[in-house]
This record gives structure tokens, C-alpha cells and sequence, in this order.
């Protein structure tokens, strides 16, 4: 990404992450966190990235933000009225966390394991020396 698309993309971050907190009246929107946005080149489309922590409420949170996109993108426009086109806003559930958060089980789980082994194995005799 040049400069200037990381910049729209930064900015477009902030706002949609402020919006969501404090503007987005609806309860049915969970803990949602925008996690990333990446910006085209020609500025005409906008990936964002969002985080819901409640695995129960992922798909609905999601549903309500669809619904909101308009609005959503109305106030990205509000606030970079120096552009003369606001991006089109996509919005994808991000994972990348609970996949995180499964590798670190997982390695929890094998230094346990390990700590265990090492407690159940006899001690080391003259003949092992």
C-alpha cells in the first residue's frame, strides 16, 4: 500500500471503531472491534476487518452491521470530506484471534503434558551417567 492508502485506511479505522462503540444504538451488537482495514489503490473499496468476541452473538452482530453499512459509510463521508469519493465498505468477520488463541491452548496443553512426563519419570540411576 502507498502512503496515502495507509493513511485513508488508518483514518478510516479510527472512525468506524468510534462509530460503532458510541453511535450504533442497536443492543444486538456485541462486543465488535475493528480489527483492520485495507484500502484499493484507486480508493474505491474499503475491506474492514471486524472482531466479535462472543462466538454466540457472531453472526448476528454481523447481520446488524451489514444492515448499518450505510450508515457507517455516511459517517466515514462526514468525516473525510476532503476526499472526493468515500471507499465502499466490505465488511468480513475476523478469526485471526481465536486462531491465536487455539495455538496458544495448544501449547499450554504440550508444555502440561511435557511437565507431566518429566514428573513420572523414574530418576536417573549410576548406570545412566
Amino acid at each position: 500500500m502507498s502512503r496515502r492508502t495507509e493513511q485513508v485506511a488508518e483514518e478510516i479505522l479510527r472512525i468506524l471503531s468510534e462509530v460503532i462503540q458510541y453511535e450504533l444504538k442497536d443492543p444486538r451488537v456485541g462486543f465488535a472491534t475493528v480489527v483492520g482495514v485495507d484500502v484499493t489503490a484507486d480508493l474505491q473499496l474499503a475491506r474492514v476487518r471486524i472482531s466479535v468476541m462472543d462466538e454466540a452473538e457472531r453472526q448476528e452482530t454481523m447481520a446488524v452491521l451489514e444492515r448499518a453499512k450505510g450508515f457507517l459509510r455516511r459517517r466515514v463521508a462526514q468525516e473525510l470530506r476532503h476526499m472526493r469519493t468515500v471507499p465502499e465498505l466490505r465488511l468480513a468477520l475476523d478469526t485471526s484471534l481465536d486462531y491465536s488463541m487455539r495455538i496458544n491452548e495448544l501449547l499450554h496443553q504440550v508444555r502440561e503434558e511435557e511437565r507431566l512426563r518429566a514428573e513420572q519419570a523414574p530418576p536417573p540411576t549410576e548406570q545412566d551417567s
